[in-house]
């Protein structure tokens, strides 16, 4: 993917040379209810494989204009270019990634044991990072009320990106919050998504346990300009009153939300996800989160409308520290059907079926799948009583 290029690009996010960024204080990024768009977001296509030119909004510009800037200054562990990208053939879909410089450069894994695990000031956290590493600070205008607590959240730079543009949401660093998912910051998180008119800004958390390296809250949010099975997979109501749908489609079944936009919408949807991560930190179940625009749930298609926000939360065996010898490790984009891959050989041999093999190996076993699968029904039935 070609990282998006604009022209009047707010030089105010854009300090020259990092010793002069350390003088600065963090610029803000001011969103309303104008910015976050529904409607009209779609993926075109001149030809197969070839993406339009697509319209992007003040968001994509800041954060791009200031992504590009960084790289300039030599903040990331690698250069990225452009990554070699094929879609696996087969039913799914996945679109693998070859990103040698990741699985060799990437920060070690902390040593995590436990969903729960408190936060270690000792150890590597987002306090301790250069100040050029941010990019600027999300700030709401008073016209998007919520009951939910106002948080503070910095966007900054992953020094080693999937994407381009791969950014870190983190909230309130000072704070010592540990990985795990609270609403002010998926709300957050949704709302990044809403706010860039590119079809392929995603949004995704990692649990402890569930691959995160860092035991220090935080979302990841990147572009991929390609179609993912997540987008438009169908589902199915679990309980009668539609509470709560299941995609069981392959790469691997997960539990989907989804919200039409800005609203009472969107916060039922960020209560509902968070009992459910809530319930899974509680109980020492690993999991997944990711935020795409996409189709209602439903009888849908890979093609369907992007009409909103699709949220699929997966829960999953624990992992702790990284997998050697393997194709690609099971996170949040292996999970969506984004498949970034270590080696040259392994991305030129795989196939779907191994793809498969690799994530349904992170899944829970059945019985424990149902066990959770009833709770979390149950969770969400008492949540609209």
């Amino acid at each position: 993917m070609a990282l998006p290029h604009y022209s009047n690009e707010p030089s105010y996010l854009l300090p020259p040379n990092s010793k002069d960024w350390e003088g600065q204080g963090i610029p803000d990024f001011v969103y309303g209810q104008k910015d976050l768009v529904v409607e009209g977001i779609q993926w075109l296509r001149k030809a197969p494989g070839i993406l339009d030119t697509l319209p992007l909004s003040r968001f994509d510009s800041a954060l791009c204009s200031a992504w590009r800037q960084r790289v300039e200054l030599g903040l990331f562990r690698y250069c990225l270019g452009d990554l070699q990208t094929r879609t696996l053939p087969g039913a799914v879909g996945f679109v693998a990634q070859l990103n040698v410089e990741r699985g060799v450069q990437r920060r070690r894994p902390q040593n995590i044991k436990s969903v729960r695990q408190a936060f270690d000031p000792e150890q590597f956290n987002f306090n301790k990072i250069r100040p050029g590493e941010v990019l600027f600070r999300l700030h709401r205008e008073p016209d998007l009320p919520s009951a939910l607590q106002q948080e503070d959240i910095l966007v900054v730079i992953n020094v080693s990106p999937l994407e381009l543009g791969h950014v870190l949401l983190v909230p309130e660093p000072a704070r010592g919050l540990p990985q795990r998912l609270l609403p002010g910051v998926l709300r957050a998180g949704v709302e990044a998504v809403l706010l860039s008119l590119h079809p392929g800004f995603r949004v995704g958390f990692n649990s402890l346990g569930g691959l995160a390296s860092v035991n220090h809250l935080h979302l990841h949010g990147y572009y991929l300009s390609h179609r993912l099975p997540v987008e438009g997979a169908p589902s199915e109501p679990l309980d009668p009153e539609s509470h709560l749908h299941l995609v069981r489609a392959l790469p691997a079944p997960g539990f989907l939300f989804y919200t039409s936009g800005p609203g009472p919408d969107l916060e039922a949807l960020i209560s509902k996800v968070c009992r459910a991560t809530d319930y899974l930190t509680d109980h020492e179940i690993a999991h997944n989160l990711f935020v795409t625009r996409g189709a209602p749930p439903g009888k849908t298609s890979p093609s369907s409308a992007l009409t909103g926000v699709r949220v699929i939360l997966w829960a999953r065996k624990s992992s702790f520290g990284m997998k050697e010898g393997e194709a690609f490790n099971v996170a949040l984009c292996e999970l969506a059907g984004h498949l970034p891959v270590k080696t040259s050989q392994d991305f030129s041999s795989l196939t779907e079926a191994a793809a498969v093999a690799l994530i349904q190996d992170c899944l829970l076993p059945p019985a424990q799948a149902e066990e959770v699968q009833a709770a979390l029904v149950a969770l969400m039935s008492q949540e609209e009583q």
